[in-house]
């Protein structure tokens, strides 16, 4: 098998390591039969797992269930992935769940000694030994699962919304100009709205703006006073309280965690 081809379902072993340094992939949904663990090193990525989007920044990642159905969407210029599949134990719940995670120091040192595999074709003792304990352990890895996803509404009347949304999230939004957009009454679109994503269209927008936040900050490019004005708040201050109101801690602690 030409390992620059792979398919991973089609693999006779239980994990494999897939290195790039510069990550491409295609744009589609899919799913594979083993669990994914996908670590950006450098760069950040979005990905779209069952109908949400997800931000993973540099240094941490994320736990992909089996079969779930996902695609990788836009990404940094240049990012440094470590994606790592493997049969898991079925009856742990925690397998079956998204996590989104800051990689402490033990867990990357694992992953970037696991390169040595990468694109390995067949099984392999010493391969095996290591990444059973490594997959093992990551439910003790994932302490804190990070709330960095937004909802995809399946309802076609907020295509136009969401649309509005992520392209105006900076910017004060007048509840007409949504009802215009959605071509329905200011009433009718909150209620649809909550019912498809799980938040209020005021929600959506700090969740909006507080994931485009962790990209700025995660480039390196923007210091946290930048970052706050070019999502659209007014002061530090305010960006401050908004983003520890949604991660529980704060900017300052999310650069530490990323250097």
């Amino acid at each position: 098998m030409d390992p620059n081809n792979i398919i991973i379902d089609e693999l006779n072993k239980p994990y494999f390591v897939w290195f790039e340094e510069n990550w491409v992939h295609d744009n589609v949904l899919h799913h594979h039969r083993k669990g994914q663990l996908v670590y950006v090193e450098s760069g950040f990525q979005y990905i779209t797992i069952e109908e949400r989007i997800y931000l993973l920044p540099q240094n941490h990642a994320v736990w992909i269930p089996p079969n779930a159905v996902h695609k990788t969407n836009s990404h940094s210029e240049k990012i440094k992935l470590m994606i790592m599949f493997a049969d898991v134990d079925i009856k742990t719940p925690f397998y079956h769940q998204v996590h989104i995670f800051s990689v402490p120091p033990v867990l990357k040192e694992m992953i970037k000694y696991s390169e040595r595999w990468s694109k390995q074709m067949v099984a392999d003792h010493s391969e095996n030994l290591f990444l059973e304990a490594l997959f093992n352990e990551l439910p003790r890895f994932v302490e804190h699962s990070l709330v960095l996803h937004i909802c995809l509404p399946k309802d076609k009347r907020l295509v136009s919304v969401i649309e509005y949304l992520h392209n105006h999230y900076h910017n004060d939004i007048a509840m007409e100009d949504l009802s215009e957009a959605a071509l329905l009454s200011s009433r009718t679109l909150e209620r649809i709205f909550k019912k498809e994503t799980g938040l209020t269209l005021t929600k959506y927008q700090q969740m909006l703006r507080i994931i485009k936040s962790l990209e700025f900050l995660s480039s390196g490019q923007l210091t946290i006073s930048e970052t706050a004005y070019k999502v659209g708040y007014k002061s530090i201050q305010a960006y401050t309280r908004s983003f520890q109101s949604m991660m529980q801690f704060r900017p300052t602690d999310f650069i530490k965690t990323i250097k």
